[in-house]
């Protein structure tokens, strides 16, 4: 069968041959044995519901055989056998253009060049998921290429419930994971509903289909260390031979040293896994790897000398670095981790003073004893990060859960008032103030006909929109506007490209709508081939998390996530192609929810309506909640926004008076 056949197809007619893992694949780990043996039971029959009575007695050994390898029964016999990569959307089978856009999307995010565990259908963060096996896969797939322009494919923790009459106004795809009971959202209820194969983490956007590699955290963390570096350095001081020191290389953390580069700096990334270190130092995304303390040492000495711009991946231990470059007095100016410590107890973070391969051991043989010894190491870290800080480093949060996870295994990281931490999270500090409150966040296309010519071309045409809107914008984001202008023209020399050709920036509604209606226009006039819109979760409006997107949120509702569903709701009917909403992210399971979108642009004018309806709420949801919380930098934004915008019309704080709160007796 050609590609477009095995799509059609689905799960097989014949049942296929049973096939070895790939010796070189970055595997995901093994997963916590916590089911009993009845529900092991249930796992298999849960399993075997996708397949034809006759296949089941071979399949149930094999699938029981998973379980127990890998706690988790992932299918791999059906892995479909063409290469999985987001093809042209002329390539795949489908009735309607927008089921074909989506098809690209999942392809994209399996594409070994992109995901972390392909075999697993992991994208990034050790369990960001797309599916939890290979027949939602083909079943997923099989629907899309089977759906007409009013139909919607409703998806359960990647299972495909199924396609359901609509209308041509609604979502093609609705995408909901990890959506639990709130009493069943604790760490191990993922492990255990997931094993059972009934819930999945999609992180952000794994499984909503909008992850483009790394590219788009490089973007976030470049904008994020550059205005890092503005608030502790002189206006007159530049970056180059100064330190960024960070942890993790996998997923989405590779892209720190690309973004440490673009903020023109010396960044030490360390990393415990050496597949994922020399993956990004062959993909260019890292300059140098060194696996010796006393080599990083001079090497780190000799370029803050030279006051050089490099990247260095330390394939080791980042407590190590911390510790060694205290000792040996190398002065570190910004300070971070984006290791996937909303996973620390399979494989997302990593104890000292134990190596790779016996940490592994530990998590499938010894739990507890690996969940002491990364706890003592969180310890540990704390403790160097405080050295540190100490001498004047600038260190936050990047959102990873690192503060959350050290104040839980007892590291000194609390502020005095004991309720807060002593580190700001980068959104409280950078991001929130200066993006999101004003409505910036991850704008980010696809261009749909895989030509990268098109890609170039929408640089330009982004370039152009940016530089007008600028011209005519307030001081108060001018920055902003600056700052992305500066990006996308150095874009395609940076070498951001994996996967798809994609592209990002930070824009906000005006700069988003203004955009997306060029590129709709190019389109029209035969310009440049579709287009598919997205964003990040960790945008504006689209992630309610306490200690990262709105941990800027002051007035008692940061633990609140009515934004996200009213957002993942607005944008539903004001004219997605696909919504989905999760519960966890890059902070943990049970600790964020989290909603994204995808559109298609066709060149049509209803694709003008939808862009400017939705894109519109998508960021002013955000702006009217961030307003309400009394966030001086989002009143301004939504005043400026009511303005232009007269049907817009949102609840505004008054504002009280410490004096009056003062002088109450409570």
């Amino acid at each position: 069968m050609n590609f477009k056949e095995q799509i059609i197809q689905g799960i097989p007619s014949v049942l296929p041959e049973a096939k070895p893992y790939p010796a070189d694949a970055n595997r995901a780990p093994k997963r916590k044995d916590i089911l009993s043996a009845e529900e092991k039971q249930l796992a298999v029959r849960n399993a075997l519901r996708y397949f034809p009575k006759q296949w089941h007695q071979e399949l149930a050994q094999e699938f029981a055989q998973e379980l127990k390898d890998f706690g988790r029964i992932y299918m791999y016999r059906f892995k479909p056998s063409y290469e999985l990569k987001a093809r042209s959307v002329s390539d795949y089978p489908a009735k309607c253009e927008q089921a074909a856009a989506i098809m690209l999307m999942i392809d994209n995010n399996l594409d070994p060049a992109v995901a972390q565990h392909p075999e697993e259908l992991i994208t990034y963060g050790g369990n960001g998921a797309v599916f939890q096996n290979w027949a939602q896969y083909l079943l997923t797939m099989q629907y899309l290429s089977e759906m007409e322009s009013d139909q919607t494919l409703h998806i359960y923790s990647g299972h495909p419930m199924g396609l359901f009459p609509s209308s041509t106004d609604a979502p093609r795809v609705v995408v909901t994971n990890g959506m639990m009971i709130p009493n069943y959202s604790k760490p191990d209820d993922w492990e255990k509903f997931n094993a059972l194969g009934v819930t999945q983490y999609g992180q952000m956007t794994a499984g909503s289909f909008m992850y483009i590699g790394p590219q788009g955290i490089v973007h976030g963390t470049t904008i994020t260390v550059m205005n890092a570096f503005r608030k502790v350095l002189n206006k007159d001081e530049s970056p180059k031979g100064k330190i960024f020191l960070t942890a993790g290389l996998g997923g989405m953390s590779g892209a720190q040293p690309k973004a440490g580069n673009i903020a023109n700096c010396i960044t030490v990334c360390a990393e415990v896994n050496p597949k994922a270190a020399t993956k990004r130092h062959q993909q260019g995304w890292v300059d140098e790897l060194i696996d010796d303390m006393d080599l990083l040492i001079a090497r780190v000495k000799k370029a803050q000398a030279n006051e050089e711009v490099v990247s260095i991946a330390f394939i080791g231990n980042v407590v190590d670095v911390w510790e060694t470059f205290y000792e040996k007095e190398v002065f570190v100016h910004l300070g971070s981790d984006q290791t996937s410590l909303h996973n620390p107890w399979s494989g997302g973070y990593y104890p000292v003073d134990i190596s790779y391969e016996e940490s592994n051991r530990l998590i499938r043989e010894e739990p507890e004893v690996f969940k002491v010894k990364v706890q003592e190491t969180l310890k540990r870290h704390a403790d160097a990060v405080n050295n540190h800080t100490a001498r004047g480093t600038y260190f936050f949060d990047y959102g990873n859960a690192f503060l959350l996870e050290a104040s839980r295994a007892g590291g000194d990281v609390m502020a005095e008032n004991g309720v807060d931490f002593k580190y700001p999270s980068y959104v409280q500090d950078i991001l929130g103030p200066m993006c999101f409150d004003y409505g910036f966040g991850p704008f980010r296309w696809v261009c749909a006909s895989g030509n990268p010519e098109d890609l170039d071309k929408t640089d330009a045409i982004a370039a152009k929109v940016l530089n007008k809107i600028m011209q005519e914008s307030p001081q108060e984001i001018q920055q902003q506007m600056q700052d992305n202008i500066t990006w996308i023209n150095d874009a395609k020399q940076n070498k951001l490209v994996v996967g798809s050709q994609a592209r990002i920036l930070y824009a906000d509604a005006q700069g988003r709508m203004e955009i997306a209606k060029a590129f709709n226009d190019a389109i029209n006039q035969g310009e440049i081939g579709p287009v598919v819109l997205g964003r990040d979760h960790h945008d504006v409006s689209g992630t309610d998390s306490p200690f990262r997107e709105t941990s800027n949120i002051y007035d008692g509702s940061r633990f609140t996530a009515d934004m996200a569903i009213h957002n993942v709701i607005g944008d539903s009917f004001r004219g997605a192609t696909w919504v989905s909403i999760h519960n966890g992210g890059g902070v943990g399971w049970g600790e964020v929810t989290n909603g994204g979108f995808g559109m298609l642009l066709d060149g049509t004018q209803d694709a003008e309506r939808r862009l400017k309806s939705m894109l519109l709420f998508d960021v002013n949801n955000g702006i009217a909640r961030r307003s309400w919380a009394r966030n001086e930098e989002a009143n301004f934004a939504i005043k400026r926004e009511m303005e232009r915008t007269p049907k817009l019309k949102v609840t505004l704080a008054n504002l009280v008076d410490d004096d009056i709160l003062n002088e109450l007796s409570l």
